[in-house]
């Protein structure tokens, strides 16, 4: 057979296979493999050469013989790319025992005087928090992986964990190999307040920091970024929402490779780059990996949709090692086989690289599950919710149940019936395309033509006020007088009963403050008279607070802010089916750091028989399933609405409305009414 040798390029980019290279390049079979799946090409000398990128030398080798031996070739391996393959199988040995030392930190099988050491820095450098048990194993596996997971649930401290690897990394001698000098965060917008406020509470100053979002000016960027002002350039934390990396991503990459950074770069809520098949936020975020000198995965929900969207996690966190072992597909194929038996493989593959807090691990107080307020409708709200609600069943009921979750007609008429059953007033509006997912025909229309109905929802407004308003407004009012020191949040899934709640408080004497998207993200440039959510969540926190009450969105701010150290009440003006955003608003209130005698009580305001009543069972079901999952130690797969499947659920909660109204209508015929 013709001669074939397999090396190595002078730049160690590419192995080059020389020889008799045609036959090779004339076998479809070989000439396929080589060009399609180790995307190789002929050059014009008659080298076949294939791209190293993204690979590793030993088992890119192994391939390319196989795929010669089938073909019937024989070939031999010049002296460098031996000597690469020696490398790259010892290097393979050092990260097996790395790897396995790494898996036995979580398992606490610890070097006593090291840990107690690790300890001791951490006492010195972080003074104002003290660790509990969990925290510090967890703080130590990552100073010792550099380039790890943390997938605990909400409110467990991730980010004092975080700061603790950090401040053990950044108390090593400069010329350490693993030593740090900045952390750079990518995370919501909602994150910047704070991971600055758990800095000064761990460090017990102000931090150095800058802010990279689109607020911020691109000039103002560029400074952040390049200058070597004091001021830029001894900064210690930078923090980037994952909508500025793509349009910062050449700047980020000169930042994070000036000689004097060594940057521990986290991902805060890093489910954001889930997708595994070209985002540009997920594209933009891996084109920084090789630059880091530590990486840090955050989130709580890693797996939401399938393990596949562990694939860019490790992507990030290992750039140039298959730690995942998996292809997309079969990650896919996992995910809708929970008995799949390379699932155990799949976890054994990461568990070195990732921990997990569970909620029960906390030991947090439980807290008071108060039950659901039924509030009676006033009589023009009744009667429009009841109209509306007999065309919408019509229409659910003439339905496939295949095309419910599919179209958007019907979520439309869901929000329509959500949005009759607190405040009949907001129908006069159109739907927010964000609500549907989509823009979609219809998104205006409330589907009704009946004209006599159309009149009294424009002017319900004008003509009484809603009961779930006055309820709130008796309950409110009836925990602030009961306990001066007493705090309370209510949440709202429509902006337009945020500011209408405010305005009703106002008008009876209890001063609130709103927080939803449009509440502007503190800047470096933004003026001091401006009140931003972290203003307004500072001075809620303050025992001389102007104001007691906060009204909020969970969809907006249901991530990354804190107020447990402030408040102890939560009242619900209304909920959706969407349980990831009603369990994150939770955590808000109940999460590590509370005292042991701390009641947290939680309040459900339910317009009788209607979608409200509906919606409560249902989150019962979703909480339940979500927490059996939650408090396993394995991957937390479910999906960020805390459903497995989510056509299905969609599905399902529909026949819920439909079963819930065919039972009143049932009830109420038999009764009479």
């Amino acid at each position: 057979m013709p001669p074939l040798s397999l090396g190595l390029s002078p730049e160690g980019t590419d192995v080059i296979l020389t020889g008799e290279t045609k036959a090779v390049w004339q076998s479809r079979r070989i000439s396929l493999y080589l060009r399609d799946y180790l995307k190789a090409n002929l050059h014009e000398d008659g080298r076949i050469i294939i791209p190293i990128e993204g690979q590793q030398v030993g088992p890119l080798v192994r391939k390319i013989e196989e795929s010669l031996r089938k073909g019937g070739f024989e070939q031999g391996i010049t002296s460098e790319l031996s000597l690469s393959i020696a490398d790259f199988q010892r290097a393979e040995e050092q990260f097996k025992e790395f790897s396995l030392r790494a898996k036995e930190i979580w398992a606490n099988n610890v070097p006593l005087q090291e840990f107690q050491h690790f300890s001791d820095v951490l006492a010195q450098c972080i003074p104002g928090r003290r660790l509990y048990d969990l925290q510090l194993l967890a703080a130590y596996h990552l100073a010792f992986a550099q380039n790890a997971a943390n997938f605990s649930a909400p409110g467990a401290g991730k980010t004092s964990i975080v700061y603790g690897a950090f401040a053990f990394l950044n108390s090593l001698p400069s010329d350490h190999p693993k030593y740090v000098n900045k952390l750079f965060v990518i995370g919501p917008l909602s994150s910047f307040g704070p991971w600055e406020s758990e800095f000064r509470e761990c460090f017990l100053r102000d931090p150095r920091s800058n802010r990279l979002s689109g607020g911020v000016p691109p000039d103002a960027r560029k400074r952040i970024l390049y200058s070597e002002l004091a001021k830029y350039r001894d900064a210690e934390l930078t923090l980037a929402s994952y909508q500025s990396v793509p349009y910062d991503l050449e700047d980020i990459q000169h930042f994070l490779t000036r000689p004097w950074n060594k940057v521990m770069v986290v991902l805060d809520e890093a489910h954001k780059i889930k997708n595994s098949t070209g985002g540009i936020w997920a594209e933009s975020v891996l084109q920084l990996a090789r630059m880091c000198s530590s990486r840090v995965v955050l989130t709580g929900t890693p797996a939401p949709n399938g393990y596949e969207d562990l694939f860019n996690l490790f992507r990030f966190i290992w750039p140039d090692r298959n730690v995942v072992q998996f292809h997309i597909q079969h990650l896919k194929d996992m995910s809708h086989n929970p008995f799949d038996p390379r699932i155990e493989t799949l976890t054994d593959n990461i568990s070195p690289f990732f921990i997990r807090i569970r909620k029960s691990d906390l030991h947090l107080p439980e807290p008071v599950e108060k039950p659901p307020l039924m509030i009676p409708m006033g009589p023009k709200q009744e009667h429009i919710y009841r109209f509306i609600e007999e065309k919408y069943i019509s229409y659910l009921e003439s339905k496939s149940n295949d095309s419910w979750a599919k179209d958007t007609l019907t979520k439309a008429r869901l929000i329509r019936l959500m949005q009759a059953a607190t405040n009949p007033g907001l129908l006069r509006a159109p739907l927010d395309s964000a609500m549907l997912g989509e823009g979609g025909e219809g998104s205006s229309a409330l589907f009704i033509d009946d004209s006599a109905i159309i009149s009294e929802i424009r002017g319900y407004a004008n003509s009484e006020t809603p009961t779930k308003f006055t309820s709130a407004l008796s309950l409110v009012d009836s925990i602030l007088r009961n306990d001066s020191g007493s705090k309370v949040i209510v949440w709202c899934v429509f902006v337009a009963n945020l500011f209408a709640l405010h305005d009703l408080f106002e008008a009876h004497g209890i001063a609130s403050k709103i927080l939803y998207g449009g509440t502007p993200t503190e800047t470096d440039e933004m003026e001091d008279d401006i009140e931003t959510r972290e203003k307004i969540v500072e001075q809620f926190h303050r025992p001389d607070s102007s104001f007691r009450v906060i009204i909020a969105n969970p969809f907006a701010v249901g991530e990354s802010i804190s107020l447990h150290k402030a408040c102890r009440n939560a009242i619900y003006l209304e909920r959706n089916f969407n349980a990831a955003a009603f369990l994150q608003s939770k955590d808000r209130i109940h999460r590590y750091g509370l005292p042991e005698d701390a009641i947290v009580t939680y309040y459900y305001l339910q317009s009788q028989g209607t979608v409200d009543n509906v919606i409560h069972d249902r989150l019962l079901e979703k909480e339940a399933s979500m927490m059996r999952v939650m408090e396993s130690r394995d991957i937390p797969l479910i999906s960020l609405n805390m459903d497995s499947d989510e056509v299905q659920e969609d599905a399902e909660d529909v026949r819920a409305i439909i079963r819930d109204y065919v039972k009143r209508t049932v009830t109420n015929s038999t009764s009479g009414r």
